[in-house]
């Protein structure tokens, strides 16, 4: 066992299990327009996985009557997919609750001018990177000019209802820029829709707090800056028990672009697969069965049950 098998088994002796299956993080490669520095899957411009059509097929198929209550579309820049079209197209037809991880960028390029009406009449529900309210710290953490493009593409979409109408969400993200936890989800949500209607004018549904995970190039950071040792003390000492019931991993179960299966996003990011007894595979999905697996956990895990707690929704506690 490592060291977070021993500290939640003072909470739950039996170790980390899942509950049930409430949501499907569909990871659809690693291209990406950007190249972030926090990045924990690494994605780039460079980076030349994507999941096949015939995955994407299968998935669909797989899905059945399932009543997930929701299908999570992330990346990299899902939107750049091929296939992404045809993806969220399908997964409609079937009547399924949607959501796309955008780093916004892409929304305003004019080869894609049709994406945001799409999202829109497919009631599609979006969570927006944007790492801070200020052009500076954005751009810092995600590429020159980011900033102004997740700007202009936020007034694209509330035009059309986006964080303004019922039934067309629109979430942003935050994670810290340097080597500390996340602040108060409540608090800094407040400073963010006052800053950014004062500034711009903008209007958004709620502000997701995430820590960053130590890894990826957010770990790369840590070794190169000799802090590792310092951040995994704080997210230890900061250890809440409160939010173990809520941890995404015992509600969730990711497939990456070539199809594995994985308890969460950062632990398809190091490919650490699930191990439930069944093929790790879509060829041999088995939603009985992930449903009541064991997780699998590494010292990375400390990231989701420090402080207020951390997951692709937010704050846990």
């Amino acid at each position: 066992m490592n060291d977070f098998d021993h500290k939640i088994r003072e909470s739950l002796s039996e170790g980390l299990m899942s509950d049930d299956i409430r949501s499907l993080q569909i990871n659809l490669g690693r291209y990406c327009n950007l190249s972030c520095r926090h990045c924990h899957l690494e994605c780039s411009p460079s980076r030349s996985e994507v999941m096949p059509k015939s995955a994407i097929a299968e998935i669909i198929s797989s899905l059945g009557e399932k009543p997930f209550e929701l299908i999570d579309i992330t990346g990299g820049s899902p939107e750049l997919h091929p296939h992404f079209r045809f993806f969220v197209n399908e997964l409609g037809a079937q009547g399924h609750r949607v959501q796309v991880r955008t780093n916004l960028t892409n929304l305003i390029e004019p080869s894609l001018s049709d994406l945001i009406p799409l999202l829109g009449a497919l009631r599609v529900s979006l969570v927006g990177s944007m790492p801070c309210y200020l052009e500076d710290n954005v751009d810092a953490q995600r590429g020159e000019g980011v900033y102004g493009k997740a700007v202009i593409a936020i007034r694209k979409l509330n035009r059309i209802g986006y964080g303004l109408e019922e039934g067309l969400l629109l979430h942003l993200a935050f994670n810290p820029g340097g080597f500390v936890l996340p602040p108060s989800q409540v608090e800094l949500e407040g400073v963010y829709r006052k800053e950014l209607e004062r500034r711009w004018d903008i209007h958004f549904n709620r502000l997701i707090v995430m820590a960053n995970m130590p890894i990826g190039r957010y770990r790369k950071q840590l070794e190169r800056d000799r802090a590792m040792e310092t951040y995994m003390r704080a997210l230890k000492d900061a250890f809440n028990p409160s939010t173990l019931p809520h941890l995404m991993c015992r509600h969730q179960v990711s497939i990456d672009w070539n199809g594995t299966l994985y308890d969460c996003d950062f632990n398809l990011a190091l490919g650490i697969a699930v191990n439930h007894g069944s093929p790790n595979h879509l060829g041999g999905i088995n939603y009985d069965r992930l449903a009541h697996r064991s997780i699998m956990t590494g010292t990375h895990c400390f990231g989701c049950t420090a402080g207020s707690g951390s997951s692709c929704s937010g704050a846990l506690a």
